[in-house]
């Protein structure tokens, strides 16, 4: 992976994760002895430090995100998993055209193997800290919920004034709004590290699906059905629709 070199010009930048929420800024950075920069300490809003790998960090612009870590290890394993199947099976193949040995092959698919365990192992706990993660986000959701109640009733009854309303109104309108997008995408990641360990293809987007759709579709008004043979045509029906108080 090629290292962003902006990353040398981010310190002192706001540094975001990627549902807007201000993480804190970049104080320094641990650099190796031929300049590459290994980890960013970014200074949080409380004062303290915490330190990330460099590839967890984007410049984008003017501004710093902080990707999500559950997310890339996610991608990883959706990549890694089904790669070591296909390597596998085309090694099976190998032996069937006797293009290997028999005793090659089972070294090498033992190897496969043991790497495709501890990844399928990795999947699995994965899979356990997202479900942590999505019922962290289930909760949050539900507070701010509660609390949009009640700050709904404070006004109502006169204790918050209309100014008061109106910004308290918008700030958790916009935290239920990351809240529901973070959960969301949660339950995306675990669908696909679900169908990968399933031995299935990651689920369609809804857009993917869309098109799809309209491309059967289009094909099926394009190929019309062949008549079936030895049945009667099918009568004409002339629907006639009626008159109403409408006039349609």
């Amino acid at each position: 992976m090629t290292q962003n070199s902006n990353l040398f010009l981010s310190v002192g930048k706001q540094v975001k994760d990627e549902y807007e929420c201000v993480i804190g800024k970049v104080a320094s950075f641990a650099v190796n002895p031929n300049g590459r920069i290994d980890s960013v300490y970014i200074e949080q809003g409380d004062g303290r430090f915490i330190k990330h790998p460099a590839e967890s960090l984007k410049v984008e612009g003017s501004e710093v995100v902080l990707l999500s870590k559950i997310k890339m290890e996610t991608a990883t394993l959706c990549d890694q998993i089904p790669l070591i199947w296909r390597k596998d099976q085309a090694l099976k193949e190998l032996l069937e055209k006797k293009k290997i040995s028999p005793e090659l092959y089972e070294d090498l698919h033992n190897s496969f193997d043991g790497v495709l365990n501890q990844l399928k192992s990795e999947a699995q706990a994965l899979i356990e800290k997202i479900d942590k993660e999505t019922a962290r986000c289930a909760q949050e959701i539900k507070e701010l919920n509660y609390a949009l109640v009640h700050l709904e009733i404070e006004h109502e009854i006169g204790k918050v004034d209309e100014q008061s309303y109106q910004a308290a109104f918008l700030t958790i309108q916009e935290c239920l709004k990351r809240a529901n997008m973070e959960k969301s995408d949660l339950e995306v990641m675990k669908n696909k590290l679900s169908n990968i360990l399933l031995g299935e293809p990651p689920p369609q987007t809804e857009q993917e699906a869309k098109g799809e759709s309209t491309e059967e579709s289009k094909a099926q008004e394009e190929t019309p059905a062949p008549p079936s043979p030895n049945l009667p045509e099918p009568p004409v029906v002339v629907y006639v629709k009626e008159v109403g108080e409408s006039g349609i």
